[in-house]
């Protein structure tokens, strides 16, 4: 059933990857790949962030609901706050799909 939905190119790809000939495991299997990868990738952009502001998210938003922030209004400042902020909420939707999957 699964065959009927995804191309050949993509099944090929999927199978060679995961060397996992079964669809229903190769599926799971590179799925999980993914989640790993964007959850590299979110963890990466919150140390570049931790490393430019010297503290953690939750330290950083503490200070600039307490205009502890310089310059916490600019255009670069307001714009890593978002950044930032989406890959920790990233970073827990990540872990939750990865958890969900067997």
């Amino acid at each position: 059933m699964l065959e009927a939905v995804i191309s050949k190119p993509v099944y090929r790809i999927l199978t060679d990857l995961t060397r996992e000939p079964r669809l229903e495991v190769a599926l799971p299997l590179a799925t999980k790949d993914l989640l790993r990868l964007k959850l590299r990738e979110a963890r990466e952009q919150q140390e570049s962030f931790e490393a430019r502001y010297g503290m953690e998210f939750a330290a950083f938003k503490g200070a600039w609901e307490a205009d502890r922030i310089p310059d916490a209004h600019s255009y670069l400042v307001e714009r890593d706050y978002r950044e930032w902020e989406a890959a920790v909420t990233d970073e827990g939707r990540l872990r939750e799909m990865l958890e969900s999957l067997p």
